[in-house]
């Protein structure tokens, strides 16, 4: 990728947590910074004739890029697969080179001023049999932005997914994404959250204080 590029890789506790949803916020409000913004679906798995999570992403991009406005929904994509289930198992005829989804990074990156990059499932979804989503977070050496949701449960898959970026010297922020079990929320995770990360926060309030850090 381009150093001079700015980057943001998204990720999530595992799937159906927020990934798209906070991605599309983060590309219009970094538009309205004044920045082009480029994105990036690596793999997208579920695809029998669209690319429903790459239609979306490069919809909202267009409207403020137009070094996209000539692009697929494929074009943003390294590889689809018609399961839908993690890359590896999806991957039945064993297509995927880590080459490939690093390339297309590559040059998406020339056609803006910052990459936001959606990554699939959770941090440990396999890519390949040796080679998970976080493995490609390492190698792409960015920042990174974790969606954790409100629902029961949440709070055990925010702090292995957390060590799971600790342990790899990742740098990353994480939000929280409140949209399920809200009604129970401020009762069964809030607590634990605010005794033990004083400067969490969620996307309905914290969005644009982390797109200043972001872009510094």
């Amino acid at each position: 990728m381009d150093s001079r590029v700015k980057s943001l890789f998204v990720t999530a506790t595992n799937t159906d947590a927020g990934k798209t949803y906070t991605t599309i916020e983060l590309i219009r409000r970094v538009a309205k910074r004044g920045m082009k913004v480029g994105v990036c679906k690596p793999i997208e798995t579920g695809v029998a004739e669209i690319a429903h999570d790459a239609s979306e992403l490069l919809k909202v991009s267009q409207e403020f890029n137009s070094n996209l406005r000539s692009l697929t929904p494929l074009d943003i994509t390294a590889y689809t697969f018609e399961l839908a289930a993690a890359p590896f198992c999806a991957d039945i005829d064993d297509t995927i080179e880590i080459e490939q989804i690093t390339k297309k990074i590559d040059e998406l990156s020339k056609l803006c001023d910052i990459l936001i990059i959606e990554g699939a499932g959770g941090l440990m979804v396999p890519i390949t049999k040796d080679f998970m989503m976080i493995d490609l977070i390492k190698r792409l050496n960015t920042q990174t932005l974790l969606i954790t949701p409100s629902r029961l449960g949440c709070i055990n898959d925010t702090l292995l997914s957390i060590e799971a970026l600790k342990s790899r010297d990742i740098e990353f922020d994480w939000c929280v994404n409140l949209f399920e079990d809200i009604d129970s929320f401020d009762i069964v995770t809030k607590p634990y959250y605010d005794s033990r990360f004083s400067d969490w926060w969620s996307i309905e309030d914290g969005l644009d204080r982390f797109i200043d850090h972001l872009l510094r």
